[in-house]
């Protein structure tokens, strides 16, 4: 297996592994308001955290700076339940107006901490190697792939939901950040942070 092929499998993994949930957890909250004709909208969003994600992965690995751990996985659910919150309170305003943007911004920043979250073990994988561009660049189309594997899932889900069930956007909203951010409470108390 080549370097591109073991990194790009580590990044599409490292999102869709069910054990590792919290990033799927995010990328549903950052997708609950779209609806499945808003596609494109919901790609640009998933590739602003896969930028945030990447920037931070790059950084670390590099030695720019060094990570707190448990205080990362502490702000990661933060960072869920944020977003999850605040899909609730402007859930009116997202259908009535879709101005969604803070999410886009959301997407971006947030996804700077959740790249923290893997870059120390992305750290010990590359060891002392001098160019991580091609593993790096690989890592994150793979993340970029899992992420769209979850959307694609996520938001068929919320059209069936919607077509055969009758369940409205607001209500659909209002359910999945409910439970989103619910689970992000427990992550956050579940963390060695305290």
């Amino acid at each position: 297996m080549s370097d591109f092929q073991l990194y790009f499998s580590l990044g599409r993994e490292h999102i869709l592994d069910v054990n590792g949930y919290d990033h799927i957890l995010f990328v549903i909250a950052l997708s609950a308001v779209y609806l499945a004709t808003d596609w494109k909208k919901v790609l640009v969003l998933v590739t602003a955290f896969t930028i945030g994600h990447s920037v931070t992965l790059a950084m670390v690995a590099l030695d720019v700076f060094r990570v707190n751990s448990s205080v990362v996985e502490f702000l990661i659910p933060v960072t869920i339940f944020i977003t999850a919150v605040c899909n609730i309170w402007k859930r009116d305003q997202y259908i009535s107006t879709d101005r969604s943007r803070l999410n886009y911004y959301f997407a971006l920043f947030f996804g700077l901490i959740h790249g923290m979250g893997f870059s120390n073990y992305l750290k010990a994988l590359l060891g002392k190697e001098t160019s991580i561009v091609t593993q790096l660049f690989a890592f994150n189309i793979g993340l970029e792939v899992g992420q769209v594997i979850i959307v694609v899932g996520f938001m068929g889900l919320g059209y069936l939901m919607n077509k055969y069930i009758n369940v409205s956007r607001r209500d659909w909203i209002l359910a999945i950040s409910s439970a989103v951010a619910g689970v992000a409470i427990t992550l956050m108390i579940d963390t060695k942070f305290w």
